[in-house]
């Protein structure tokens, strides 16, 4: 079974398995992949100077159509042992067989990444610039997926794929496909991305929970939901972000009060909140109506991320906490398991959950605009 290290953007996007690269050897990639990146503003003279199509590599006929909406503001470099080659012959037989394995073993709809880079120095056409790829669950629509072909363990990719690379990305930049102020790639994990898929994977544990008793919430009365819910309504609460639980126990206390004492609200309105510390926050729970979207209250879970995400998404803690309480919904009964997943501007007149937010929850399973 393969292990395949992938080197994730600053919001420390989650990844499959534990860290199966050696530390040191990780160090010293990652402090040169930080120094290209950092430097590839410099970088104004390079090309991609041997791109190899999908043709010469002998894709099969399939594609995403998605398309990627650029410049893209992240950048997520993978790195893939098992995939060695130091010459085109052999990288472009290794890149069918990761082909076939996405497309037939996975599911996807192409080859993962946007771009890969041998250690012969060539680039190899993914699924492109202008298409999304499927490396990166979340970032998907707002990323560039580049990969190394893998090295063997313990060993960084040549010169001359950390050249190529350079290039690439200097000139994803200088063409308007790559935000000159991209996210830099900066955490190691691991991923077994050549294994098979299991036929039935075992149900993750229900992520913890606030209990309203330890944000000290005040004692109410709500009508009950109709259970199972239909519907996942994500929202932002428009205001300031928490990053810790001593912020976010009384952010959630405030928004209690503002509902019940502005609003003439029963309670806070959202079911859930979901704080940048990456806890989940119970606000009137599974089984009482929140009061967050006219007609869809009773049928609906609000799920509502603490703060403003307009321009910038939640960070990978938020996302991943958010997606596994939704799981658990399904799981323990409280939402349908054909649910439908909408942003509270799809369903109310009102600009919640933010541009940037929406962009990855619209690629979250069950997603309906």
């Amino acid at each position: 079974m393969l292990p395949c290290l992938v080197v994730l953007s600053v919001l420390g996007l989650g990844a499959w398995g534990d860290v199966s690269w050696d530390q040191a050897q990780a160090k010293h990639m990652l402090e040169r992949l930080q120094y290209l990146f950092t430097n590839v503003s410099l970088l104004t003279g390079n090309n991609v100077s041997t791109m190899v199509s999908r043709k010469k590599w002998g894709a099969e006929a399939v594609g995403c159509s998605t398309r990627l909406t650029t410049p893209v503001d992240f950048l997520v470099t993978h790195h893939v042992p098992g995939l060695e080659c130091h010459n085109r012959t052999v990288c472009s037989q290794r890149l069918q067989t990761l082909q076939t394995q996405h497309v037939h073993n996975n599911s996807w709809c192409d080859v993962a990444y946007n771009f890969l880079v041998g250690d012969d120095g060539s680039v190899y056409e993914g699924v492109g610039w202008d298409v999304q790829g499927v490396h990166t669950q979340g970032y998907n629509n707002v990323s560039l997926g580049l990969a190394f072909f893998g090295t063997k363990e313990g060993h960084s990719p040549s010169p001359a794929a950390l050249s190529a690379m350079e290039g690439l990305i200097s000139y994803a930049v200088q063409q308007g496909h790559l935000s000159p102020l991209y996210i830099q790639p900066l955490l190691v994990k691991g991923e077994n991305c050549l294994a098979p898929l299991r036929t039935a994977s075992p149900k993750k544990a229900c992520p913890a929970i606030v209990p309203r008793a330890a944000w000290e919430a005040r004692e109410t009365q709500c009508p009950t939901m109709t259970l199972p819910a239909k519907y996942v309504i994500v929202i932002h609460t428009a205001e300031r972000t928490c990053t810790t639980s001593d912020e976010c126990r009384p952010r959630v206390q405030t928004m209690q009060s503002r509902f019940l004492d502005r609003f003439g609200a029963c309670d806070i309105g959202y079911n859930f909140l979901v704080g940048q510390d990456g806890a989940i926050y119970e606000g009137v729970g599974w089984n009482v109506q929140g009061s967050h979207t006219p007609g869809y209250n009773d049928i609906a879970l609000g799920l509502a991320f603490m703060g403003t995400f307009s321009e910038k998404p939640p960070n990978a803690a938020a996302l991943e906490a958010a997606q596994a309480l939704i799981q658990c919904a399904v799981d323990k009964g409280y939402l349908t398991p054909n649910y439908l997943l909408v942003g509270h501007s799809d369903v109310s007149n009102t600009l919640s959950p933010g541009k940037a937010l929406y962009n990855v929850i619209s690629t979250w399973p069950h997603f309906r605009q």
